[in-house]
């Protein structure tokens, strides 16, 4: 019996079938794939194409886009520092279950804060967490503006807008940053496989 947070007098229940066992059933190894960047430098492009190469090659994956998750499990938080941390904190805590259960989880947010990324690592287990900046220059990313959301923050209509006037923080050791080249963002296969070489590397994409 224990005492989490605020919910007290709670055991842990454990399952019959273990993480190995699902590992084995689906032929691949559970991590999470966590992309982040600013708005527009090809995240949720980059997680769909790598979602399909996998799909292509018989292995399961799930995708945890930020703006979704936004429409339900997240509809009740802002934009405020707080929410924000709170926000990656439940995404975080999904993608480990994704992971347990032995999907290839893809989270796809901005995820802004350096502190917040790292406390996922630290929940997921750093070996099965592979960190992918989007490494794309603001200017890039401000003219590309897929949703118009820079236009608007520009304009002042949008406040506490990460780049503009709320800050990201870049990873100081990823698994792998993907750059932009000639000022251009890589074509969404060459992305996906970059992260899908990775993979192969590290043996998840495979159960021994």
């Amino acid at each position: 019996m224990s005492t989490v947070g605020n919910s007290t007098n709670i055991f842990w229940q454990e399952s019959p079938i273990g993480k190995t066992e699902r590992q084995k059933l689906l032929n691949q190894k559970g991590c999470v794939v966590w992309i982040t960047g600013l708005s527009g430098s090809g995240k949720s492009t980059l997680a769909c194409s790598l979602s399909r190469e996998l799909n292509n090659r018989g292995k399961l994956s799930y995708i945890l886009d930020g703006d979704n998750l936004r429409h339900g499990l997240n509809k009740d938080l802002g934009f405020k520092a707080e929410d924000r941390v709170e926000n990656i904190r439940r995404v975080g805590e999904v993608a480990k279950l994704f992971a347990d259960a032995g999907l290839i989880c893809i989270a796809s947010l901005i995820s802004p804060y350096r502190k917040d990324r790292d406390a996922c690592r630290e929940m997921i287990q750093n070996s099965s967490f592979i960190e992918v900046f989007m490494n794309m220059s603001l200017q890039m990313c401000e003219a590309r503006d897929p949703k118009g959301l820079y236009k608007l923050a520009r304009a002042g209509k949008i406040k506490g807008f990460t780049g503009i006037d709320d800050p990201y923080e870049s990873p100081l050791n990823c698994e792998i940053e993907l750059k932009e080249k000639e000022g251009e963002c890589p074509s969404p296969v060459a992305m996906a496989e970059e992260v899908i070489s990775y993979l192969e590397d590290k043996g998840f994409l495979q159960n021994e």
